[in-house]
């Protein structure tokens, strides 16, 4: 198969970055039920507008291309072996050109790869059938939603929902409490895959792949389509909403599927996928390798706008596009946020702390302008709500550089700096290093470091996603500092903010894990716990806990 490498690559090209159009079709259908006022619908907007850019500089939608995984059928005879060395120079050169983030990780070591290739990396299943073409399946899963993947053994006792026993209604409650638990740690509005039966291994197979279904199919089995329908109408009054910022749109599609189980085991599996739902695949000629046919509908021309489209109440900055460039998703240089608050600077947000509260207990948010390095007196000045927008050098820091600053001196001063959660896709040529992709990644992994290298190095700022714990709350409020909120998956419109990579240390951690040294201008981000012990995601989690408990009695009996 003499193209075969060529259209694993382009497969890979295009499901890092162009959204198929199902999902784009949903995310539609969940910007039309959230209010663009809200911070969801800020989150959407921002989402829209993410999805648009990606496919028109042809760059990953999101920095965490995830765990590459092929599903595929051959007919008899075909070399199976020649076409796994196929796929991996495919890997390889999508590695290299920045379509793929290098993922691949020694568990003992800690080594990256540099290619995605690797023990384990990247997933293939084979299997054999009856039909002349070879199909090809492939989904990138970010490491964000694969840790809020769940599994549940029955008869569990829930959370909120009470006893989960051996049937149909025992499983609505482990569904509904797998998006509860998910909170907006895995990038929500999401998907969900939901297997029921098998054992520990296969129950987590059944549910990925319940993945590769359309969003719009309908499950053959009655009853599951029943439940499918239900949990669909229900999880979305859990109130978490979109990045767990609170609101109407939580989820954007349930699919399940069943199988057979030993007697004594009843799992019910759950993979959760972030709303950058990226899978796609193709139908091959077994002679030539060549491209027949694309499984899912193309993205292109498809939009994500509702049919009012009209600018946004949005309040990051640029969000609100004008009408040439909503639809493209190109963010035009001179766009302007249409509905919302004065901009302030630091020092007058600082100078007037009634209107700040004034502003907070109204329910309120405002814009506050930041230079780093950051004061302690600015950080105090912010409220829950308030959208900073951001000036200056920020550093990249996940959990290989935390781990290590606990016991180590940071390469550079720190203090007054913000530290973002981020491992971002990055080539280099002869100019130097270049952002391809650096949306944030899930905070709450850092709980156990981030409130104690704060205080050791004078960091003021963290930005990331999904917020964090009590003990980092302590510190923001002990120590002077803040939790911002990005966009989840948004790592495109954050790339557009960086302005230059001014050095980078600690490249033995690889590409995700060094600390980047990157200078931006215009980066907007929402504060979602401060300095006076008020958060945002403990709100939410409270809320929704409570809404939770209303779904307690039997459903189906």
């Amino acid at each position: 198969m003499q193209h075969f490498e060529n259209s694993v690559y382009d497969l890979i090209v295009e499901t890092s970055t162009n959204l198929p159009g199902d999902v784009r079709r949903a995310v539609a259908k969940g910007r039309a039920l959230e209010d663009r006022a809200t911070r969801s619908g800020l989150a959407l907007t921002t989402i829209a507008q993410n999805i648009g850019m990606a496919e028109l500089q042809v760059s990953p939608i999101c920095q965490d291309t995830g765990m590459p995984t092929f599903i595929i059928h051959t007919p008899v005879g075909v070399n199976q072996i020649e076409m796994k060395k196929d796929i991996h120079n495919a890997i390889i050169r999508a590695t290299k050109n920045g379509k793929l983030r290098p993922n691949s990780v020694d568990s003992l070591t800690g080594e990256n790869s540099g290619d995605n290739l690797g023990a384990g990396t990247p997933v293939i299943h084979f299997e054999q059938w009856e039909e002349e073409s070879i199909e090809v399946r492939l989904i990138l899963k970010g490491g964000g939603c694969e840790n809020k993947n769940i599994q549940y053994s029955l008869p569990a006792e829930l959370e909120g929902l009470g006893k989960a026993g051996r049937d149909l209604d025992g499983i609505r409650k482990c569904i509904l409490h797998s998006v509860y638990q998910a909170q907006g740690q895995g990038c929500s509005a999401g998907f969900i895959g939901v297997g029921i039966g098998g054992d520990r291994t296969t129950g987590y197979e059944l549910a990925k792949k319940q993945l590769f279904r359309k969003v719009e199919d309908v499950n053959p089995i009655q009853d599951l389509a029943k439940l499918e329908d239900y949990i669909m109408e229900n999880a979305n009054k859990l109130g978490i909403g979109t990045m767990g910022f609170g609101g109407e749109v939580t989820l954007l599609g349930c699919k399940i599927g069943v199988m057979n189980r030993l007697p004594a085991s009843f799992f019910v599996s759950v993979a959760y996928n972030c709303w950058a739902f990226r899978r796609q695949g193709i139908l091959v000629d077994p002679a030539a390798g060549t491209i027949q046919e694309w499984l899912y509908e193309s993205g292109t021309g498809i939009s994500v706008e509702t049919e009012d489209s009209s600018a946004p109440a949005a309040v990051l900055e640029a969000v609100g596009a004008a009408a040439d460039g909503a639809g493209s998703g190109v963010v035009p240089e001179d766009a302007t946020i249409t509905a919302a608050p004065a901009v302030l600077s630091a020092a007058e947000a600082a100078a007037n702390p009634a209107g700040e509260q004034a502003a907070a207990a109204a329910g309120e948010s405002r814009e506050v302008r930041l230079t780093t390095p950051i004061s302690e007196e600015d950080i105090r000045s912010l409220r829950v709500g308030d959208v900073v927008i951001l000036s200056g050098e920020m550093h990249t820091g996940r959990d290989a550089l935390h781990k290590y600053l606990m016991d180590h001196d940071a390469p550079v001063d720190l203090n007054g700096a913000v530290i973002y959660h981020c491992g971002p896709v990055m080539l280099k040529d002869d100019a130097g290093w270049h952002v391809k992709a650096a949306g944030p990644t899930t905070s709450i992994r850092e709980e156990p470091y981030q409130g104690d290298i704060m205080r050791k190095f004078g960091i003021r700022a963290v930005i990331g996603k999904g917020g964090m714990g009590p003990k980092t709350l302590q510190a923001l409020q002990e120590h002077g500092g803040v939790y911002l909120n990005a966009i989840g998956g948004a790592a495109q419109y954050y790339a557009e903010c960086i302005k230059k990579v001014n050095s980078v240390d600690f490249m033995e951690f690889g590409i995700p894990e060094a600390m980047w040294h990157l200078q931006v201008d215009g980066f907007a981000a929402i504060v979602t716990m401060d300095a006076h012990g008020n958060s945002l995601h403990a709100d939410v989690e409270k809320d929704s806990a409570a809404k939770l408990a209303q779904f307690r009695e039997p459903v189906f009996k």
